[in-house]
């Protein structure tokens, strides 16, 4: 299946001669009340990428989403789906756009086809009986197809969220927090469909707190805090950028000179940042010279949920005008 097209001639946009972009944010700002929720983003999202948005609670990724979906006017700046202004050319950029919102939102009084059946009619989509079938098998509801939405688990309802979303088979797609409540077997499952619909061509922009989906599934990463960017490179430079190891060590404390080193601490145990295996080795000497006792120890690679936290914590600080030079292939 490739994705739909809805452009007119000469509203997109091209770098380098080829790359078309699906998703164009500038100086984008909002605030509710005394609240900045957006100080001015900008971003850029190529078409068929699979582009992560990041940040904490209360950084902005849900407001930026809502106003490129034109769910929410921003005070400043401009938005663009596929080329067409969300303000002025709304009804195009919102059938190019699919959205699958955080909160579970959801009509009680219709079976699980019909209120895809409904979604379906708002886009002047007749039989669409076969994609609609599709989506079932591939998000695992076919067995409750005929069942009432308020029978269904909080699970099973984000399923149908999905399900809405990609019903008029939209080229952009965007997944905010997706697989919040859901077991892992359908997020197995979601996963390896929203891959395939990737490999088809669909732009997929990525919201979640799972930070290992965003590092096995983005090529591209922005983070955001306080409503604004402030790292913006693929996922193998930030990787890359922040190289090092991190132990996770159970004890019962930790001797006083390594405090400054520890990334964040679960009761008991402590994860601590390393610049290198020799560091390790310093680490244990003190251990052993403070009589410190070793109920678990294990050694990673620094992952994107380290470099996360080193960011939020305002310990490293990216240029995202200037992205890290692209590491060569191994």
């Amino acid at each position: 299946m490739r994705p739909l097209r809805g452009q007119r001639a000469g509203d997109s946009r091209e770098r380098g001669g080829s790359v078309t972009v699906a998703v164009e944010v500038v100086d984008i700002a909002r605030r509710f009340g005394s609240v900045q929720a957006l100080a001015g983003v900008d971003l850029t999202v190529d078409e068929g990428e699979f582009f992560g948005l990041l940040g904490p609670n209360g950084a902005g990724k849900t407001t930026l989403i809502s106003i490129v979906a034109g769910l929410t006017r921003a005070d400043r700046g401009r938005a663009r789906v596929l080329g067409y202004d969300v303000v002025s050319d709304y009804r195009d950029a919102r059938r190019a756009l699919g959205v699958v919102p955080q909160e579970l939102v959801f009509d009680p009084f219709f079976t699980v086809r019909e209120t895809l059946e409904i979604q379906s009619g708002y886009f002047g989509l007749r039989n669409n009986d076969a994609w609609i079938d599709e989506l079932l098998h591939h998000l695992d509801l076919t067995q409750k197809a005929d069942a009432n939405m308020r029978a269904l688990s909080g699970g099973m309802k984000r399923r149908v969220l999905v399900g809405q979303a990609l019903v008029h088979k939209p080229p952009v797609i965007v997944l905010d927090e997706p697989t919040a409540g859901v077991d892992v077997e359908l997020r197995q499952n979601l996963w390896a469909f929203i891959r395939k619909l990737n490999r088809d061509g669909h732009t997929i922009i990525l919201t979640t707190h799972y930070l290992e989906e965003a590092e096995a599934l983005c090529a591209r990463i922005a983070m955001l805090k306080a409503g604004r960017v402030v790292a913006l490179d693929t996922t193998r430079n930030l990787l890359s950028r922040f190289h090092g190891l991190t132990v996770r060590l159970a004890a019962a404390r930790l001797p006083e000179p390594w405090h400054d080193r520890v990334l964040r601490r679960e009761g008991g145990v402590f994860y601590i940042a390393l610049d290198a295996y020799a560091d390790l080795e310093r680490l244990l000497a003190a251990l052993r010279e403070g009589a410190i006792a070793i109920d678990e120890l294990a050694l990673a690679e620094t992952d994107l949920e380290q470099v996360f936290l080193k960011i939020m914590a305002g310990e490293e600080t990216l240029d995202v005008a200037q992205p890290s030079p692209e590491l060569p292939e191994a």
